[in-house]
C-alpha cells in the first residue's frame, strides 16, 4: 500500500532520524519538526520546520500537507519543573491535535511510554489494561498519561490515532541510555539497586520503527475489511484508539545484560548494591539539594530512578502482534553483538 506525505516532529533526534530515514526509502515526501536544523536531512529533500513544542502556531502549520503524523518529540528526563515538560508535552501534543484537525490529517502515531502505567511496584508481564498514572514522582511519566489520553480520545473516522510504548531504545547510535551506563560504569559511580535480579524489557531501535510504520498501516483500514458495524458502515481499523506496549519481546535480567555489556567492552562489572530503601533515600536526598540549589544538569539520582533500576519493567506486546502484526526482528541477542562492535570501533 502507497502511503502519503509524513510529519515526524522530533525527526532529529535518535528514534525520529531512523523513522524519517526508512519514510525517505519508501519515496514519500517528509517534513520534520525539531529545534534544531538539519542540513543534512534538507540536503536529501526533507522539509524542515524549526519550532519547539511550545509554539502552537509553528507546530499546528507543520501538520499542512501531511496524511500521517508521527508525534515523536517530547521532553524528556528524570529532573525538571512540571511547568515545563506539561509546556511541552501537553500543550505541545493538544497543538499537534489542533493542527491534524485543522489540516486534514488522516493518521496521527504518538510515541508514548510505559512510564505511563507507573504505580511504584513491579510490572510483570504487564498489558494495556493497568490505568494511566496520575501519581507519580517525576514529572515526564505524568505529562506523558495526559498527552497519551489526549491523543487516543480524539480519535474519529476522520482522524485515527494510535499511542505506542516502546520500553528503554536502544541501539547502535543511541546517544542516551547505553552510552550513559558506560560511563557511569567507567567512573564507578553504577550501582545495582535492589536484589540485582529484576527483569527489564528493552526494545532494539530497528524494532520500535517497525513499530511505527506498522501502526500507520494498522490506521489505514480494518483488520477485516468486509466487516460492518450496525449502522452498515465499514469498521474501524483494530488500532484505532488504542496503546500498544512495544518491546522485543524477551525480558532480560537487567543487572546481568549491564554487566555483560560492561565486560565485552572492557569495563569492569558493577558489585557494589544498595538497597531499595537506601537508594529512594539518596534520590530524595538529591531532589531536595537540587530544588533548592542552582546545580546544573540533572541529579545522579531520584526516587523514580531509583525504582525503575530496582522493579521489573516488561509488558506483554501480544496485543501489538495480534493488531499491528509486529514482530522483532532484531533479537537482543544480535543487537547486543552490533552495539559492543560499534563501541569497540569508538575511540
Amino acid at each position: 500500500m502507497k502511503l502519503g506525505p509524513a510529519l515526524v516532529t522530533g525527526g532529529t533526534g535518535f528514534l525520529g532520524r531512523r523513522l524519517v530515514d526508512r519514510l525517505l526509502a519508501q519515496g514519500r515526501p517528509v517534513s520534520v519538526l525539531a529545534r534544531r536544523p538539519a542540513p543534512d536531512l534538507e540536503k536529501r529533500g526533507v522539509r524542515f520546520l524549526a519550532a519547539n513544542l511550545d509554539d502552537a502556531a509553528a507546530v499546528r502549520a507543520a501538520c499542512q500537507g501531511a496524511e500521517t503524523v508521527f508525534h515523536v518529540a517530547a521532553r524528556v528526563g528524570i529532573w525538571g519543573r512540571y511547568e515545563e515538560f506539561h509546556r511541552a508535552n501537553v500543550l505541545g501534543t493538544e497543538a499537534v491535535i489542533a493542527g491534524c484537525r485543522q489540516h486534514g490529517v488522516r493518521r496521527l502515531v504518538y510515541t508514548s511510554t510505559p512510564s505511563v502505567v507507573y504505580h511504584g511496584g513491579d510490572l510483570a508481564g504487564a498489558d494495556e489494561s493497568l490505568p494511566l498514572t496520575t501519581a507519580c514522582p517525576a514529572a515526564y511519566p505524568l505529562t506523558k498519561a495526559i498527552a497519551e489520553r489526549l491523543v487516543l480520545a480524539v480519535n474519529s473516522p476522520t482522524l485515527r490515532t494510535v499511542a505506542l510504548r516502546p520500553h528503554l531504545i536502544w541501539g547502535v547510535g543511541d546517544p542516551h541510555l547505553v552510552p550513559r551506563l558506560v560511563a557511569r560504569a567507567r567512573a564507578g559511580r553504577l550501582r545495582i539497586v535492589g536484589s540485582g535480579k529484576n527483569r527489564v524489557d528493552l526494545t532494539h531501535i530497528t524494532n520500535v520503527v517497525d513499530a511505527h510504520l506498522l501502526a500507520e498501516l494498522a490506521l489505514t483500514a480494518p483488520s477485516n475489511p468486509e466487516a460492518k458495524t450496525q449502522n452498515s458502515k465499514p469498521a474501524e481499523p483494530a488500532a484505532a484508539g488504542k496503546a500498544y506496549f512495544i518491546s522485543n519481546g524477551e525480558p532480560v535480567a537487567l543487572w546481568e545484560w549491564i554487566n555483560a555489556l560492561l565486560r565485552a567492552l572492557g569495563v569492569p562489572p558493577v558489585t557494589k548494591h544498595w538497597s531499595l530503601g537506601a537508594a529512594t533515600a539518596i534520590g530524595a536526598g538529591c531532589e531536595a539539594l537540587w530544588r533548592v540549589l542552582p546545580l546544573p544538569r540533572e541529579p545522579p539520582l531520584t526516587r523514580f530512578v531509583a525504582k525503575e533500576l530496582a522493579t521489573d519493567h516488561w509488558f506483554d506486546i501480544s496485543a501489538a502482534r495480534r493488531d499491528l502484526g509486529y514482530a522483532p526482528q532484531v533479537s537482543m541477542a544480535a543487537g547486543t553483538a552490533e552495539l559492543v562492535a560499534s563501541l569497540k570501533l569508538k575511540p
